[in-house]
């Protein structure tokens, strides 16, 4: 499909239009960097099927996911840009919305670094040599473009996350122009223009065990008028850069400073539940957005007003936390026999609390284990990797501890029943976690129904606080859009 001419590739029209009908396999070989270890180059073809897999298994596993918006493209060219907060998690998160294989730039002191350098070469990521790691290595860019371009127009989809860093800032970083050079130069083997998507990754707490996190994924830049322009056309790359990161910042939570964050999340806590919003996470995401960058403004202007609505914001979000409530959930309207239907409804669940026990008797060793391993390799990484650690040797913890179990059944009870385990013990442990967070959730709706159902005068007195603060928020919101 492609060939090296003169150490440039050089790109068949013809081949290039029916690239996306072509076996995966074809597809791999074509776009990896030239020189690749026949070794190497099988566990890369290996991990293109397994990688999925593994992403969602691991993000699913260590978070509570959920992902929307957009549609990723699921055959031919794609550039994915994301924002970068949590190290090699990330590109797994990518890889999860994605829906498909997604070959990844990566910052080449990753591919030597001990404990993770082996998954990031399995993978067929391509080195991105920048000139803060070793200024000696940035003309090895040009190789590393030229393989990208080639993977692009041969109808990959490639992840890169343009501010350069893994970083814990409240807000996304500058981008670096290495995402719209790429993009451009890949549109000149390609014949033109092919989506450049951005995804927000955001979290609650990245760090903690199943804390939520949201991939919203945005809808494609607009470039046709750029594509044609070079790589070297510095005015074409810098717009090109620029629409980026405006189509990130759509998808992306920006906030001021970290501390913000409570605030903001209350603030549009309480304008939904009183007003009333879609529930799609681009639609919560816009919503977010909007109130930070009001609430941002109202504050460089020191309106009066602002800090006021602010400190009541903070005093009743306290108060509903305290109370196991939630602005929305403070307005449910509570009855004996709701909480009856309710109750019996989730009869089913105390027949599986077993399964929970179960699940913290058998895995309680490995699960201690990953936390521990995971913290004590990622001290020298910092606080963005402790994640990525847990997750990547929590995987291999398991499945050895699965193993180690099946083998001891195999041995008491026969072949056949060491099988029978081996198969059944992920589904035991998914299981289990899931009976574990219903059976949480559970306790929190009986707490809530005894709160909104003993304590009504001080619900009310809530629910009219609430709708002050709405209309008073809403106020302000609306005079910083003017």
């Amino acid at each position: 499909m492609l060939k090296i001419v003169g150490g440039r590739p050089a790109i068949n029209s013809k081949a290039l239009s029916v690239a996306g009908q072509s076996r995966q396999a074809s597809l791999t070989v074509a776009a990896l960097p030239r020189g690749t270890p026949p070794a190497q180059l099988w566990r890369i073809m290996a991990f293109d099927s397994l990688m999925p897999a593994i992403s969602f298994t691991g993000c699913h596993a260590y978070y509570r996911l959920s992902v929307g918006g957009a549609s990723v493209p699921r055959v031919g060219p794609v550039l994915l840009v994301a924002n970068h907060t949590n190290s090699l998690m990330d590109p797994a998160l990518v890889t999860v919305a994605a829906r498909r294989y997604v070959r990844f730039m990566a910052k080449a002191p990753l591919f030597v670094q001990p404990g993770l350098g082996w998954l990031v070469k399995a993978v067929g990521s391509v080195p991105v040599y920048r000139r803060m790691d070793d200024p000696k290595l940035v003309s090895q860019n040009f190789d590393s473009f030229r393989d990208v371009h080639v993977a692009l127009a041969g109808g990959f989809a490639v992840g890169i996350f343009p501010e350069g860093i893994s970083h814990s800032a409240s807000r996304l970083q500058p981008l670096k122009t290495g995402a719209a050079r790429i993009a451009i130069g890949a549109a000149q083997l390609y014949g033109g223009a092919f989506p450049i998507i951005p995804m927000g990754l955001v979290f609650r707490d990245r760090r903690t065990f199943r804390s939520s996190a949201r991939v919203i994924v945005g809808e494609s830049c607009v470039w046709d008028d750029l594509a044609a322009r070079g790589p070297g056309d510095k005015e074409a790359v810098r717009e090109l850069t620029r629409r980026i990161d405006a189509s990130m910042r759509a998808v992306t939570l920006n906030l001021h400073d970290w501390r913000d964050e409570q605030l903001v999340r209350a603030a549009e806590g309480v304008w939904t539940a009183e007003f009333g919003a879609e529930g799609d996470v681009r639609d919560h995401m816009k919503r977010l957005s909007m109130t930070t960058d009001a609430l941002a403004r109202l504050r460089l202007g020191g309106d009066a007003d602002w800090w006021r609505v602010a400190r009541e914001l903070r005093l009743h979000d306290r108060i509903l936390t305290r109370l196991g409530l939630t602005p929305l959930t403070l307005g449910e309207q509570v009855s004996t026999d709701a909480a009856v239907v309710w109750a019996v409804r989730r009869l089913p669940l105390l027949l599986l609390l077993p399964l929970a026990g179960l699940g913290l008797a058998l895995f309680w060793v490995p699960r201690e284990l990953s936390g521990a391993i995971g913290a004590k390799l990622a001290q020298s990484e910092g606080e963005d990797a402790v994640p990525t650690f847990r997750v990547l040797y929590g995987l291999v913890i398991f499945l050895a501890w699965f193993l180690l179990l099946a083998i001891v059944s195999a041995l008491f009870l026969g072949v056949l029943a060491g099988v029978f385990v081996f198969v059944s013990l992920p589904l035991v442990a998914f299981g289990a976690l899931a009976v574990g967070e219903s059976r949480k959730l559970s306790w929190a709706a009986i707490r809530r129904f005894f709160t909104l159902h003993l304590q009504r005068e001080r619900v009310d007195s809530l629910r009219r606080r609430q709708h002050a603060l709405a209309m008073r928020l809403n106020d302000l919101l609306t005079r910083a859009g003017e």
